[in-house]
């Protein structure tokens, strides 16, 4: 089964950065479609970004584009998401996942199979 530990949330000031983490198998890493959403006190869950495959591509919301940055590390088995110039409206749980590919839409749930329990993101 696949398993996805998210780490590196936290609280920040609007205008810092911060690093979140996804830590799953090397198989995952390297073949898995991997994604992160996040999701605010009484909206929906929402796509920010996501890397298909071994080396892309990738996708992001509009809403974060030029600021989030998503990434994979093969050898440490962990995806990144480096979200830069944080804004209050970025406050969320972000949440990983993962799928063996993406039948449908890169931001849509129901395109991934597997989830993290999340990680809460702070930004004040």
């Amino acid at each position: 089964d696949v398993q996805l530990v998210e780490s590196g949330g936290g609280s920040v000031q609007a205008g810092g950065s911060l690093t979140l983490s996804c830590a799953a198998s090397p198989y995952t890493i390297r073949t898995y479609a991997m994604a992160w959403f996040r999701q605010a006190p009484g909206k929906e869950r929402e796509g920010v970004a996501a890397i298909l495959f071994r080396s892309g591509p990738t996708f992001y919301a509009d809403s974060v584009k030029g600021r989030f940055t998503i990434s994979r590390d093969n050898a440490k088995t962990t995806v990144y998401p480096q979200m830069n110039s944080l804004k209050p409206e970025d406050t969320a749980m972000y949440y990983c996942a993962a799928n063996i590919g993406v039948g449908g839409r890169w931001d849509d749930t129901r395109s991934y199979r597997y989830w993290g329990q999340g990680t809460q993101v702070t930004v004040s």
